[in-house]
């Protein structure tokens, strides 16, 4: 099983930036990816940015140019940089991590509630 532990959310002003930590540890011998997902409030949760294997890397249509995600895999690191954020990006972000960018594992952490003012 796979433990992941978030961090860095907090609130910020429209326009400001954060970056979101991620550590995974327990059994990752089989993960290949990283990820980020967000849940606002009604919705369902999305995935938000992704890192895999030989570095193919997903960002969602509403974060790209503004989100970076990076990963340090010989700690089972990811880090999520956001840059211009908007209010609708208010949401809690988790990580999570997996096989692909397509095949995501059941655990999840507590995650990091990010929360934009206009």
């Amino acid at each position: 099983q796979v433990h992941l532990v978030e961090s860095g959310g907090g609130l910020v002003q429209a326009g400001g930036s954060l970056t979101l930590s991620c550590t995974a540890s327990g059994n990752t011998l089989r993960v290949n990816a990283m990820g980020w997902f967000r849940q606002a409030p009604g919705k369902q949760r999305e995935l938000v940015a992704a890192v895999g294997a030989g570095r193919n890397i997903y960002y969602a249509d509403s974060v790209k140019g503004r989100f970076t995600i990076s990963r340090d895999g010989s700690r089972n690191t990811v880090n999520l940089q956001m840059n211009s954020l908007k209010p609708e990006d208010t949401a809690r972000y988790y990580c999570n991590v997996g096989a692909s960018i397509i095949r995501w594992g059941d655990n999840w952490g507590q995650g990091t509630q990010v929360t934009v003012s206009t």
